[in-house]
């Protein structure tokens, strides 16, 4: 099945890959599935601010979100060939910058506590945090 993107899809993906937040926020994302709590904790930024950069990549057509009671898990959506080249293209050209390369240290580092919010402690993978 053969996706065609015009004009307004191809500026909307364009204007999603020109803010560093949104770049650190896809460079996250490029290994799979993430638990929001994960990108505040990252990013180490407030929850509005986070969900306004998803909220843009999503309606740019580059990530889907998956809801798992009250938390969300984004990941990069499958899209047309041309457009994965792309991003695929510019998120292994961000490898060597610097703060791509302290989200990934914090990201290894960042451990979800659900103990806050009175849910057991039991060890979630990153697929399933819950805050």
């Amino acid at each position: 099945m053969r996706i065609c993107i015009g004009m307004r899809g191809l500026s909307l993906f364009f204007a999603a890959l020109a803010d560093e937040n949104r770049l650190r926020l896809l460079y996250l994302m490029k290994e799979g599935e993430i638990c929001v709590c994960y990108l505040q904790g990252v990013l180490q930024t407030n929850q509005p601010k986070i969900s306004r950069h998803l909220a843009y990549l999503k309606r740019a057509g580059l990530v889907e979100a998956r809801r798992d009671g009250k938390w969300m898990h984004y990941r990069l959506k499958n899209m047309e060939r041309s457009q994965q080249k792309v991003l695929s293209e510019t998120l292994r050209r961000l490898e060597m910058e610097s703060a791509i390369q302290k989200d990934t240290q914090r990201l290894r580092q960042i451990q979800c506590r659900p103990s806050r919010y009175g849910i057991s402690s039991v060890e979630p993978k990153r697929e399933e945090c819950r805050i």
